[in-house]
């Protein structure tokens, strides 16, 4: 609790002393880096900057590392004077946003979100977010509020107390404001704007995901895409000789079709005279596991690498799924504000299209 009595009478800022902190009301707008060195004393740039750099700086809840970050009338500037907070330094994963309640992170595709065997000893985003949490405290827990599939890039949330994992969890859909993917697709998405609403089965046995146009006892799923750029590239021999839209490879992609003998799964065939790729935006109205490539694979546009529901990477000039979670914006569940992160389009997306 702020002590009135401990207020400066300097106007642009009120300055209150703890054990190991210096907390600072921002009255007026201005950068960071400015407003530090005009109320800490005369502090120099590089000193600031080292703060930063340590991780010590807080404008409200969240630790901010940027210099020219923006301050505004009302937030609070909190500087530790402590040893500062752990960095995170893993080359398949970066936080973007971090406070006293949650972690909001930027994965890269190969890791999973969560282990899937108990036991199991494979690294993962929650076991690296929980080594970070424990170094700055031993008590310290993270709690999953969203998955990623593996191969999927981009952003996810995750609670640092399992109150408010269960919180998220149960008001997710109240909570997200908006949830924007970016895929690329094989072939000519049309039309290049809609909806597509269709009822999704996960069949247990093999972890794969059946779409219905009608309601047959599944969950219901609503994707809105919209179609940004297209393009069509010459067909290439792929390294054992095989060619998209040749006799073996259409048989191939027939058999693995058929294997799944349903008629809500369509047989998706590449066009002899070249490969089109579409790059498309999506905003989810619900999150149902694998919806997005379910969704694209039903449209005959299965994302470009997808190994289970596309033709992995017999089409693709990339070695990954060419899925990315862009944009996540929700509420923020304790300061009732509205947070947003953008995570950028992959580079090699836009590649395959020029």
């Amino acid at each position: 609790m702020f002590n009135p009595r401990h207020t400066c009478r300097d106007k642009s800022f009120l300055m209150i002393k703890r054990k190991q902190d210096t907390v600072l009301k921002v009255a007026e707008p201005a950068q960071l880096m400015d407003f530090l060195i005009a109320k800490m004393g005369g502090m120099a740039k590089s000193s600031v900057k080292q703060l930063l750099g340590q991780r010590r700086v807080k404008v409200g809840a969240a630790i901010q590392t940027r210099h020219d970050f923006a301050l505004k009338p009302g937030d609070t500037v909190t500087v530790s004077s402590g040893r500062g907070n752990a960095q995170l330094t893993h080359p398949k994963l970066k936080i973007v946003y971090e406070d006293d309640d949650l972690i909001v992170v930027n994965k890269q595709p190969g890791l999973l979100t969560v282990a899937t065997t108990p036991g199991s000893r494979e690294t993962t985003v929650m076991s690296i977010l929980r080594a970070y949490v424990k170094k700055q405290n031993a008590r310290a827990n993270i709690y999953v509020v969203h998955r990623l599939d593996r191969e999927t890039s981009g952003l996810l949330v995750f609670a640092r107390s399992e109150e408010l994992q269960h919180y998220m969890r149960t008001y997710w859909r109240e909570l997200v404001t908006d949830r924007t993917y970016i895929a690329l697709a094989e072939g000519v998405l049309e039309p290049r704007e809609g909806k597509i609403t269709t009822w999704l089965t996960e069949d247990k046995r093999n972890a794969v995901v059946y779409s219905s146009p009608v309601d047959d006892g599944g969950d219901i799923a609503i994707t809105n895409y919209k179609v940004l750029k297209t393009s069509t590239t010459p067909t290439q021999p792929s390294p054992q000789g095989r060619e998209p839209g040749s006799k073996h490879f259409s048989s191939l992609v027939r058999v693995k079709s058929s294997a799944r003998s349903d008629s809500r799964w369509p047989s998706v065939e590449l066009p002899a005279g070249g490969v089109s790729y579409s790059l498309v935006e999506l905003h989810l109205e619900t999150g149902r596991t694998n919806q997005i490539r379910v969704h694209l694979a039903s449209k005959g546009c299965p994302v470009v690498g997808d190994r289970k529901y596309g033709h992995g990477n017999e089409s693709s000039p990339i070695d990954r799924l060419c899925l990315h979670a862009k944009v996540l914006e929700f509420i923020h569940p304790v300061t009732e504000k509205k947070v947003r992160f953008e995570s950028p389009v992959p580079k090699e997306f836009n590649r395959v299209l020029l």
